[in-house]
């Protein structure tokens, strides 16, 4: 069966419930499963090591992971307007399949996470489909037909889903932007379908 790699970064959780929704939303699309992953903290004191297996959640990504999705999926929540250091710190040691050319032609889209309502949403996802684009993947967003994007008061966003957490990381993700995530799922795995069954 072919997977949608869901792989993200998550500190206080809300990234990793959104990567969950987005999950279901692939699992509806028959012949596609969702193939959940993360990566470990970057220290900001010197390079760290870390167990292979985290104590708790889904395990950490390898780049066999990477280079064998039919589609990916990439969240972290913001960081000043950016990516999580950890989850570019995994992308930027992705060298070896940009030379392969390993991930041409897969689709891919992202989601995020923010403290505030203005929290950089829109510049994280922007950030997190740079290095896509230079892997040759094929981005895909959030189109209008969903609906929400028209009407939440909360996350969502034409460039991926997002979710408003709160200072503390604690508001529950909404009924809209839990949409949101299964829509983007279901279309990188309906996406991944059509590219597979092209001659």
């Amino acid at each position: 069966m072919s997977y949608v790699l869901v792989l993200y970064y998550s500190h206080t959780g809300a990234t990793a419930e959104l990567a969950r929704q987005l999950a279901r939303g692939v699992e509806e699309v028959a012949g596609f499963e969702a193939r959940i992953r993360t990566v470990p903290r970057v220290s900001t004191v010197c390079e760290a090591t870390a167990d292979t297996i985290p104590g708790a959640g889904p395990p950490y990504a390898t780049l066999e992971d990477l280079r064998d999705c039919a589609a990916l999926a990439l969240g972290s929540p913001t960081r000043f307007g950016n990516m999580a250091a950890a989850l570019k710190y995994f992308l930027d040691g992705t060298s070896a399949l940009w030379m392969s050319g390993g991930l041409i032609g897969k689709p891919a889209g992202v989601f995020t996470s923010t403290a505030s309502l203005h929290g950089g949403q829109e510049t994280t996802l922007l950030s997190m489909m740079l290095p896509l684009l230079h892997h040759g993947m094929l981005v895909v967003g959030v189109p209008y037909s969903e609906t929400d994007l028209l009407h939440t008061d909360a996350g969502g966003t034409p460039y991926g889903p997002s979710h408003h957490a709160g200072a503390d990381g604690k508001r529950p993700v909404t009924e809209a932007e839990q949409r949101l995530c299964r829509a983007l799922g279901r279309r990188l795995a309906e996406t991944a379908g059509r590219l597979q069954a092209r001659p």
